[in-house]
């Protein structure tokens, strides 16, 4: 099958930019696999190719990446041309709002601490209305109203989500799946925008063009509102209704700040037991000291989309055979971590960008005041790309040959702007699953 990632980014089998993505050959070929193991599977189980395509296009829509809709509304036609039309005009409904407020780019979304509230940002919400849901029925309603979220409010998800998913029909395996399809969309459409830029920016350098962080909303009443209206009846009532299928976990000691390092993560929904794992989710693993992990056994719930995530996530970050320093590449971790606000990974690759840097006081300067753009880090190569991960982490992303430039002026080969790209996309994809899938606890002491 045709590269995917290649096809989005126009760029031809055995192109300089596709040998130079051939240096990370494990993540090119399993971001390849994300997609048919997500997008195409043997065996549908619960979501149905329809539903798939129709999740992948309004996905696509949202993001900003018109290739990449039209790629995907091609696949819906061929399955039902009538969803693919009702599809199209949930777009136009949910891109009009977005347009309505283009002063204020996402990530949208209320942190749960009041500590920081100031960074909240109201967006846009979306809701499936009732002569759409008799088209696409209540299952896929559900599922794009949760792909909206993910896409632009990854921070909004709670727990009452995933009880508004059970209650319309889907199932945890299902749920699973749903957010891995939302979550590699973010990836695969965040990583051929940068190769794109990269593909068509000049050899001369022009300064890049600055961007703007998603406004945050001081204001009371508007911080409020930043939350789905009547979320919290509706996630109430389903949440009633689906018992102990969902841990809202009352008692759990939340993190107040980003921080590196001390922070845990509970699942919303139930993992699989490890004495439960399959021969193939325990394969799928990869490395088989996470069975003890809750995450990674909650992904196991579909091992050929875990599989693929786990070799590409590996060989983006730990392929140390030439390319981008470690510390960069968990730097464009951290970066794309705190501007979708995922307390928990920022946390991990803050801690490893200053193991792999040592430089521990100007990683927590980061977490605690947050990205400005552009950056000033004194370091040529850390500005450049933390200048490069917000723009590709905003949504729509604002990534362009501009930023190349910048990377190149500091320095910077193609091989390692790959990287840049790889890193910085790859946490739109983990961040979400973090973020719509369970939360960050603060670990005891010694825990």
């Amino acid at each position: 099958m045709t590269d995917i990632i290649n096809t989005l980014a126009g760029i031809a089998a055995h192109d300089p930019l596709d040998l130079l993505r051939d240096h990370r050959a494990q993540a090119k070929e399993n971001a390849q696999r994300s997609f048919e193991a997500l997008l195409e599977p043997a065996e549908t189980g619960g979501i149905s190719y329809r539903d798939r395509y129709a999740v992948a296009a309004f996905t696509a829509g949202l993001l900003g990446a018109p290739a990449a809709e039209e790629f995907y509304r091609d696949l819906l036609r061929d399955e039902d041309e009538v969803a693919s039309w009702a599809i199209a005009e949930l777009l136009d409904e949910a891109l009009a709002e977005l347009d309505s407020r283009s002063s204020v780019r996402g990530p949208y979304g209320a942190f749960e601490s009041a500590d920081l509230a100031a960074e909240n940002v109201v967006g846009p919400w979306f809701t499936v209305e009732k002569n759409s849901i008799e088209v696409l029925g209540p299952l896929l309603a559900a599922g794009l109203e949760f792909a909206h979220l993910l896409a632009l409010h990854p921070r909004d998800a709670r727990p009452e989500h995933m009880a508004l998913l059970l209650d319309a029909g889907w199932d945890e395996d299902s749920i699973v799946t749903l957010a891995q399809l939302v979550s590699f969309l973010n990836f695969q459409i965040r990583i051929s925008t940068g190769l794109t830029a990269l593909a068509h920016a000049p050899a001369a350098a022009q300064a890049p063009v600055a961007d703007e962080p998603p406004e945050a909303v001081n204001d009371v009443g508007e911080t409020t509102s930043a939350r789905e209206p009547a979320a919290s009846s509706k996630g109430s009532e389903a949440l009633a209704r689906v018992g102990e299928r969902v841990s809202a976990h009352p008692e759990l000691s939340r993190p107040k700040l980003f921080q590196q390092s001390g922070l845990g993560w509970v699942p919303w929904i139930a993992p699989v037991a490890e004495a439960d794992l399959s021969d193939a989710q325990r394969e799928a693993l990869i490395e088989a000291g996470r069975a003890k992990n809750p995450y990674f056994r909650l992904l196991a719930r579909d091992p050929a989309a875990l599989r693929a995530r786990t070799l590409t996530d590996l060989d983006i970050f730990f392929n140390t055979t030439d390319g981008l320093g470690r510390a960069e590449r968990e730097l464009a971790a951290t970066v794309a971590s705190r501007l979708n606000g995922c307390l928990f990974c920022a946390s991990i690759h803050s801690d490893r960008a200053t193991e792999e840097s040592g430089r521990r006081d100007l990683m927590q300067t980061l977490l605690d005041m947050g990205i400005e753009t552009p950056s000033n880090l004194g370091d040529p190569v850390w500005d450049a790309v933390v200048d490069a991960s917000v723009a590709l982490t905003l949504t729509p992303q604002t990534f362009g040959p501009s930023h190349v430039n910048a990377l190149r002026e500091a320095s910077l080969e193609d091989g390692d702007i790959i990287d840049v790209l790889g890193c910085a996309a790859f946490f739109n994809w983990a961040n979400r699953l973090m973020l719509s899938l369970g939360e960050p606890e603060v670990l005891a002491p010694g825990k």
